[in-house]
């Protein structure tokens, strides 16, 4: 499916924040998050758009021309998965939700099981309307990043969040790395790594 994609800018903050915060409210891991729907609903936005904002500063942004779908990429240099320590994850929950111990630990558990050996391509979040879930567009999204990842020889990390996400990424070129990291009481996630392929 031919999908027309764009690199996003703060002018699509607000539409990127919607979208993130619509794609992922039932999310395993956003629940597990905030357990309480009614503060889902308060804060959630506030964590998506933190996120958002750090994927400005420290990667892109990719959207589907017609807003329907969203990537968040960092570029991870080596050594730099595990620079914050704990200070990151402590300084996103003092922002986002600071009576939420979960935020926390999500980022220091995250942080210990990414890869630091290698610079790679990181996609921390890709959303898609929930009408248009299942059209391709989270594939040609992921897609076109994976392609200048092969072009330039770069690797690519991510944390699948659902067993249905992971499939997708395993069709991908991705695989499992490492041990799957169960959140406490809560669901499971995926580390997964692609090496680039040759053309």
């Amino acid at each position: 499916m031919g999908v027309a994609i764009r690199r996003a800018d703060e002018s699509d903050r607000a539409d990127v924040i919607r979208l993130l915060d619509e794609a992922f409210m039932r999310d395993p891991v956003s629940s597990w998050l905030f357990p309480d729907e009614e503060r889902r609903r308060d804060r959630h936005g506030a964590l998506m758009g933190a996120f958002l904002d750090l994927a400005f500063a420290e990667g892109h942004v990719d959207v589907a021309e017609d807003g329907s779908a969203a990537a968040l990429w960092w570029s991870v240099p080596a050594g730099a998965a595990h620079e914050d320590g704990e200070e990151g994850p402590a300084l996103l929950r003092s922002a986002v939700d600071p009576d939420n111990e979960r935020i926390e630990v999500i980022g220091q558990l995250t942080s210990e099981i990414h890869p630091a050996d290698r610079p790679h391509q990181y996609l921390h979040m890709i959303a898609v309307k929930p009408e248009r879930q299942g059209q391709g567009l989270g594939s040609a999204l992921v897609a076109s990043v994976l392609e200048r990842c092969d072009r330039e020889g770069l690797h690519a990390y991510l944390e699948a969040s659902s067993a249905r996400s992971r499939e997708l990424y395993l069709r991908l070129g991705f695989a499992d790395i490492g041990s799957a990291l169960d959140l406490p009481e809560g669901p499971r996630m995926w580390p997964m790594w692609r090496e680039p392929r040759a053309e």
